[in-house]
């Protein structure tokens, strides 16, 4: 009797043992991301807040943006505004099989679109895009992020028009649970 009640105490043990080691693993797994979207993966379910460097106190440019893990882990969704919705744009960024290469699409409330490519280097994200439609002249865009060990993320752009590069906006975002990405 007394070894049927240490089995049967034993067993139980065992099984409470396993059921939190079963939610450790589960609790501790992230969410599938395509392998080639991985360097991404810092800024996912994250809502990100900053202000353009140009910005002024009479004329605050503020962007938010919220990056987020889509179609099963296959793409990211990016979405964004600028000042409560006066300008913003949504982005799916996915793995190109056949250029074998980080591609992005890009739609904006301004009416025209962008096509881009990514490329990741010393914690970097580099792209390049083309635009179609009125972006004001611009033809080309060419831009740098990184998350930085404060944990702020900065983007830097570049903008081609009328035949030459020419500084775009450049920002310092930081975590806003907060912030809200709004179009109008």
């Amino acid at each position: 009797m007394k070894t049927e009640l240490f089995n049967s105490r034993r067993r139980w043990l065992a099984w409470v043992g396993a059921f939190g080691l079963a939610l450790n693993l589960l609790a501790s797994e992230q969410p599938s991301l395509d392998p080639n979207l991985e360097p991404l993966r810092p800024w996912l379910g994250k809502t990100w807040k900053g202000e353009f460097k140009n910005s002024t106190p009479d004329k605050p440019i503020v962007d938010v943006s919220r990056w987020e893990r889509a179609l099963n882990g296959k793409a990211v969704r990016v979405l964004h505004s600028v000042n409560d919705g006066a300008y913003g744009g949504e982005s799916i960024v996915m793995w190109d099989e056949e250029k074998k290469t980080v591609a992005y699409h890009y739609f904006t409330t301004a009416g025209f679109r962008t096509a881009g490519t990514m490329t990741f280097k010393d914690g970097k994200v580099h792209s390049h895009e083309t635009v179609t439609g009125n972006a004001g002249g611009i033809t080309e865009v060419r831009s740098t992020a990184e998350v930085r060990p404060d944990g702020t993320l900065y983007t830097k752009t570049e903008y081609f028009k009328n035949g030459e590069w020419t500084p775009g906006r450049e920002v310092t975002y930081r975590e806003d649970s907060t912030a809200s990405v709004i179009f109008k």
